[in-house]
């Protein structure tokens, strides 16, 4: 009798479990909201499909309005479908969604809080990792560091999710649109989707240049100086198609 009763209870746990994960939070998904959830998925799936995350070692966000759209824990990015959409709002609370929203949550709201950012993307792309254990910056390699403002600091370890290495990524930030995350990976940041990934893509590229160069034995890189850096973002700021 006693085992049934512990049953009964069991099941009634169970059943209010799934009652209070399968709820939707807060409010329903607006048409821009959505729209924007179908772009950050197609950047999450490509992260995969360019190497710079394996399973679900990175995660993706995108600012609308004052709601923050972001990868859930633990998802592989392949089963994400349009009725998935996770939002929170800047103080962290969700309101959007039934999933849980990425561990590493805190570093995206700090930078949406701290900049004018509307797209955060984090991985933890092989060749960035590991010049992460190697130097405290990334050396001005190619001319192209001048897209991320100048040579990539890396940021202080500590444990991913938390406050700490939220605020060692904002140090690390200052002044930059990207950094490197000490013997854990990359966050970059942009006005869209597209330029926050295209700089995560770049900071890996440059990463990958760096580690090639400086593996030749008896020779050094050869790298820029602040001022070469300087007069290239400056040209960059025309660089384009005008609109």
């Amino acid at each position: 009798m006693a085992e049934q009763r512990q049953e009964q209870r069991d099941g009634r746990d169970a059943r209010e479990d799934a009652r209070t994960v399968g709820e939707p939070r807060g409010r329903g998904v607006r048409d821009e909201e959505a729209r924007a959830w179908g772009d950050l998925v197609a950047a999450a799936r490509r992260t995969v499909a360019d190497g710079l995350v394996v399973g679900t070692s990175g995660n993706v966000s995108v600012r609308v309005g004052d709601t923050v759209l972001v990868t859930p824990s633990g998802v592989p990015y392949d089963r994400l479908t349009p009725g998935d959409v996770t939002g929170v709002g800047l103080d962290g609370r969700q309101v959007l969604g039934t999933l849980v929203p990425t561990s590493e949550l805190p570093m995206h709201l700090a930078v949406y809080r701290s900049t004018g950012a509307r797209a955060v993307v984090h991985t933890h792309a092989v060749h960035a990792t590991a010049v992460s254990t190697l130097v405290p910056e990334l050396p001005a390699i190619h001319y192209m560091s001048a897209a991320l403002g100048g040579a990539v600091r890396v940021a202080p370890y500590a444990t991913y999710g938390t406050e700490e290495l939220a605020e060692n990524m904002l140090h690390a930030l200052a002044d930059r649109t990207a950094c490197l995350l000490r013997n854990h990976g990359t966050i970059a940041y942009g006005d869209t989707l597209d330029q926050a990934y295209d700089r995560t893509a770049q900071l890996e590229w440059m990463c990958r240049l760096w580690l090639t160069a400086s593996s030749v034995p008896g020779l050094t890189p050869s790298l820029l100086s602040a001022e070469q850096v300087a007069e290239v973002g400056e040209k960059l700021r025309g660089y384009g198609q005008r609109t």
